[in-house]
């Protein structure tokens, strides 16, 4: 059996056969998504918490160690990072390739659930994880600088604005701002003159603590009526924590500013960020999995005067990194070596054979398999 037969038999149907599987190739070749490397999902989960002030050694006995126990109890993990560091902890769990990310991420959310009552009682908060691509580098990287703002106000204008803004641009997975650290009140303790004054550091925590109390005052009422006491005993500036008292001392208080140096700062002043030379913070940008590079970091370019328009026009808002660049060179690249190989067919087969006849078949064929094959790629999910 022939199989050409019934398509020579046939040159109508043939013919448009041909062009709807021109048109369906050249339609999906629109909607293929653009990767610099094939679509691979690693289940990877990260595990970080944060301790301000512990040491890593601190961190790695306190914090990793319980996680690390509990972690080991979940099936399909062949893999366990553990990197203790100054305040912070972060544990890479890298699962089987035929583990699903959800299952194992409910695992480990079981599992920090667990290990939750051997972990410090003073943690500021439960350790977080997030479903990460180690393959899957960062798109794109904002850079924000001023000349007259200072970083604390650009971290918080970057963090509580620009980056929930990012987030909820489709393609957009996530957006890590760096370079800084949250506005804070830092107060260095003198021990000497704690010592002097006969005042312990624990008096001094504790009066910290309850500066920060924001918490139910309350209600005043008889018989009918019933009035609720709304105040904040929150401070949240240097010269208000100046004359906390901390204690008594033969009748007299002692205040905050007598055995500590109270200064507007930030949460950590061991963290710095440079952008084109200059103090700034940087904001990285990741795509969802699965995501198109090129349409996300569009939108992206779209959204930028929005975004510039949200934040004090004192702060400069510029793009230091386009992973895109690179990616669009190369399909570009790849676009035009196809159609110079077209062409080069074509050539080689009119020199060879000199008739037209002749040469019209691969004139034909050729641009209809290669455009044919991109509507096969598009249905078995194929980025090019």
């Amino acid at each position: 059996m022939n199989i050409s037969a019934p398509f020579i038999k046939r040159p109508v149907g043939t013919s448009l056969l041909a062009a709807a599987l021109l048109l369906s190739g050249a339609l999906a070749f629109r909607f293929l998504p653009v990767a610099p490397l094939p679509q691979v999902e690693f289940p990877v989960i990260s595990v970080s918490a944060g301790l301000p002030g512990a040491s890593p050694e601190t961190m790695a006995s306190a914090v990793a160690t319980p996680l690390e126990r509990q972690f080991g109890r979940i099936a399909g993990i062949n893999q366990m990072t553990s990197t203790s560091q100054l305040g912070s902890t972060s544990i890479v769990l890298q699962f089987d390739l035929s583990r699903n990310i959800d299952g194992a991420a409910r695992d480990v959310q079981a599992a920090i659930n667990a290990a939750r009552s051997q972990l410090p009682s003073y943690l500021p908060g439960n350790p977080t994880y997030r479903k990460v691509n180690p393959a899957d580098a960062p798109i794109m990287i904002l850079a924000l600088t001023s000349e007259t703002i200072p970083l604390p106000k650009i971290y918080d204008a970057a963090d509580s604005i620009l980056a929930q803004k990012l987030a909820q641009v489709d393609g957009v997975g996530q957006v890590f701002v760096g370079g800084g650290a949250k506005p804070a009140v830092r107060a260095e303790v003198n021990p000497m003159q704690l010592n002097k004054l006969g005042v312990g550091l624990d008096s001094v925590h504790t009066a910290l603590n309850q500066a920060n109390a924001n918490t139910p005052k309350g209600e005043l009422g008889n018989a009918a009526n019933a009035w609720a006491i709304h105040d904040n005993d929150q401070i949240f500036l240097s010269d208000q924590y100046r004359n906390l008292i901390v204690a008594y001392k033969n009748g007299a208080p002692v205040r905050l500013a007598d055995v500590a140096d109270v200064q507007d700062a930030v949460e950590d002043i061991h963290v710095v960020g440079l952008a084109n030379g200059k103090p700034g913070l940087v904001m990285v940008i990741s795509r969802q999995p699965g995501a198109n590079i090129i349409a996300t970091v569009d939108r992206v370019y779209a959204a930028l005067p929005q975004l510039q328009a949200s934040i004090s026009p004192a702060i400069a808002l510029s793009v230091v990194l386009d992973r895109t660049t690179t990616v669009r060179a190369s399909v570009r690249d790849i676009e035009l070596t196809l159609i110079i190989s077209v062409i080069l067919v074509i050539l080689v087969v009119f020199a060879f054979l000199r008739t037209a006849r002749a040469t019209l078949i691969p004139s034909i064929a050729v641009p209809l398999s290669l455009i044919g094959t991109f509507g096969v790629m598009y249905l078995l999910g194929y980025s090019r």
